[in-house]
Order: C-alpha cells, then sequence, then structure tokens
C-alpha cells in the first residue's frame, strides 16, 4: 500500500468560535471559518477547484454539497458531503488529500460544520444498544460510564482512584481551554470539583462528559511541491489511518470494554505511513476524542502513548499536561469546545497546525514537529488518525 506521507500539505486553516451560537446559522459559521483559512493561506475563493463538506446533521441529509456551495459561492466546481460519525471532519480532510494526491487537483478545500443547538439535539441519546434481544437501548455516558467500570476493575483501580484518575484529565483540559478564545467553556475547574460534580453516569460526572456545541472548521490544503509558494510554514500530511467496526463491537468475541480496536487499527495505518516507531517519544503533541475523561485516558493506551493498564500512571506523573512530555488536548479537547461532530475533526487539526507553526499563543509547546489528531466514533465503532509535521521529509 503506498503511503501519503509528505505528498499533501495545509497551507491555510479557520476554525469559528465554538458554543452556543444561536445568533448564526450554519452559513455564518462556515464563512468565518473559511475566510480565515483563506486569508491564512493568501489566496482567493477562485483558486479552490474541488471542495468535501462534512457534517451528520439530518437536516442535510440528501442534499450533498448545497450547504458549501451557497455560502462559500462554489459554484460550477465538485462538492462531496460525506458523513463518518463522530470522524466526520478528518473523512472531509481525508478524502480532501487523497483527491490532490493522486493529481486531479492541485487546490481543494474541506470544511467540517454542525450546528447542533438548533436541532434540539441533547447529548444523551439512547442510540447505542440496538440488538433486539441481547439489551435495551441506552445513553453515551451510559456506554461509556460501563467502560470505565470495568476499566477500573481490570487494572485493580479502586473506585476512589479511577474517579480522581479521570478527574485528572477533566482539570487538565480545562486548564488548556482557558487558554484559548475559541472554546465553547473557557474556565479552570479543581480536582474538587471535578470529583463531586453531579454524577451522569456512575462514575462519570458533569465534568467527564463533553458538551454539545455549534462551531466550523476548514482546511485548505495543496500539492505539497507547490505549498511553499502559498507560505513559508506549511504543514504536512504524514501518514492517515482510518479504521471501522460492527455496529457493536460488544458482541465481538474478545471486546472487553477496556480499548477501542478500531483506533488501535487506524493508528498503526497512520504510523506506517509515517514510519512511527515509537509513538511516545516521536510524537510530539495530540488532540484526541476526548468525548468522556475515560476515553482520552484508553486512548492513551491505544496510541501507544502509556503501556497497556498504566495510563494512570503517566497521568499522575503529569505526562499529557503543557509541560509533560507529551501534552495532550493542549487547546481543552471535546471537554472544552464541545463536539459539533462534523467540525471536530477539522477542529483539532487546527490546533495541531497552530502548534507545528510555533503559533499556539499561551499554549505553545517546545519543539514540536510532529502532532496527531484522533476522532473516535459510534458505538465506538470508527476512528480516524492523522499524523501531520512541519518539515517536508
Amino acid at each position: 500500500m503506498e503511503s501519503i506521507k509528505d505528498k499533501i500539505a495545509i497551507i491555510g486553516m479557520g476554525c469559528c468560535k465554538f458554543g452556543e451560537n444561536w445568533n448564526k446559522g450554519p452559513e455564518d459559521m462556515i464563512i468565518e471559518a473559511a475566510y480565515e483559512a483563506y486569508e491564512d493561506a493568501g489566496i482567493d475563493p477562485k483558486d479552490i477547484q474541488a471542495a468535501w463538506l462534512g457534517t451528520v446533521s439530518a437536516h442535510w441529509i440528501g442534499m450533498g454539497g448545497l450547504a458549501l456551495a451557497e455560502p462559500l459561492k462554489l459554484h460550477g466546481i465538485p462538492i462531496t458531503r460525506v458523513e463518518n460519525w463522530c470522524a466526520t471532519g478528518h473523512e472531509a480532510l481525508r478524502n480532501a488529500s487523497f483527491a490532490v494526491a493522486c493529481g486531479m487537483y492541485d487546490i481543494a478545500i474541506a470544511v467540517g460544520f454542525e450546528k447542533l443547538k438548533d436541532t434540539g439535539f441533547p447529548g444523551l441519546g439512547v442510540g447505542r444498544g440496538m440488538h433486539p434481544v441481547m439489551e435495551m437501548r441506552r445513553t453515551a455516558p451510559s456506554s461509556f460510564a460501563f467502560i470505565a467500570t470495568r476499566y477500573f476493575h481490570t487494572y485493580g483501580l479502586s473506585p476512589e482512584e479511577g474517579k480522581e484518575t479521570i478527574a485528572k484529565i477533566a482539570v487538565k483540559n480545562h486548564k488548556n481551554g482557558s487558554l484559548h478564545p475559541k472554546a465553547h467553556f473557557q474556565r479552570e475547574i479543581t480536582l474538587e470539583q471535578a470529583v463531586k460534580a453531579p454524577i451522569i453516569a456512575w462514575p462519570l460526572g458533569l465534568f467527564d462528559c463533553c458538551g454539545n456545541s455549534d462551531g466550523a472548521a476548514v482546511a485548505i490544503i495543496a500539492r505539497a511541491d507547490m505549498a511553499k509558494k502559498f507560505r513559508d510554514d506549511p504543514i504536512y500530511i504524514k501518514g492517515i489511518g482510518l479504521s471501522q467496526n460492527s455496529m457493536m463491537p460488544h458482541f465481538q468475541p474478545g471486546f472487553d470494554w477496556t480499548g477501542f480496536e478500531v483506533t488501535q487499527r487506524a493508528a498503526r495505518q497512520a504510523y506506517e505511513q509515517a514510519g512511527i516507531k515509537n509513538p511516545r517519544k516521536e510524537i510530539d503533541l495530540a488532540v484526541v476524542h476526548d468525548c468522556f475523561t475515560i476515553t482520552e485516558l484508553i486512548i492513551y493506551e491505544d496510541l501507544g502513548f502509556s503501556p497497556k493498564g498504566k495510563a494512570r500512571e503517566d497521568v499522575d506523573a503529569g505526562t499529557f499536561t503543557l509541560e509533560g512530555d507529551l501534552p495532550v488536548n493542549t487547546d481543552g479537547g471535546l471537554k472544552c469546545f464541545g463536539h459539533p461532530v462534523g467540525a471536530s475533526g477539522l477542529r483539532m487539526s487546527y490546533e495541531i497546525y497552530k502548534q507545528l507553526q510555533g503559533k499556539g499563543d499561551k499554549r505553545q509547546i517546545k519543539n514540536a514537529e510532529i502532532g496527531l489528531a484522533h476522532t473516535l466514533g459510534g458505538h465506538p465503532s470508527v476512528s480516524c488518525v492523522m499524523l501531520y509535521g512541519n518539515n517536508r521529509g
């Protein structure tokens, strides 16, 4: 299988302010993010040759690329709408990258957006557990609560130890989010607040769960060999991994609720393309899918940042803080940006893009050269891992 390493560069990105954007429509958020990206890339909208749009909003089902054609006036060029659970934003970028890499286009745009607040979506849907005999439907928090209690049991954490471990992740992400002007939630919390917060689905409390938000994010990509015509500091795509699983992976033999196989497979694909042998040592920062704090804890292990069952030790050591050896969710993650599904993958990549350019402001980490963005969706049934670097190999 051929690698996409260093064939594509991101030459511009944009991201609107995430939050309860009651005073904005999808078009307003898309325009805000896209025109930041146009200015960042130094291009005219007329330079865009093809576009990919990621959204999961039911309102747009069957309408293809119309949600993008009108607000950005991209009339007359091919626009493709994609959706793939919570990896939808990454899916738009992934497909645009392949189209440019194959030589069909020189410049393309990937857009992800979601306007959840207008839909009335409560975030506690009962979409999980759709087996007609073996279980009734359950909420997303209860699904990940099962994962948390199983993880605690398997690795010998008492309920109090487990609760404190995931609370530390919430505290870290809220501290990082307080430094990002585009985050939905920009307030630090204490460990005591996180531990004693109202329970949503035990052991997950209020601060263990991400919120619902509106948002849009955009990437403009070009052939790597022409990227420096646009800017001195393009960011190169080093690897793309995507994996799917069953609608109900927990019914598969061997599923033990302590890891996400789709993430492990997607990471292996991306690492192989990028030539990553030791992710803990070779990756400088990551933005991962922390829909719940227990998810982030397990992702540390699935991505190879921590040995299996040992992520707690790295949390206690501060490994994943801004000052640690491998900062994770430097922008506050889903915990602080919320999860407007179609936008999240591109929002994560926006943070990596800025950090690798040394433009992370108060969140900037030192000497960042390789960054990872990760999404996880479904039951969990799909995952995407994207690797980026600031040097063309």
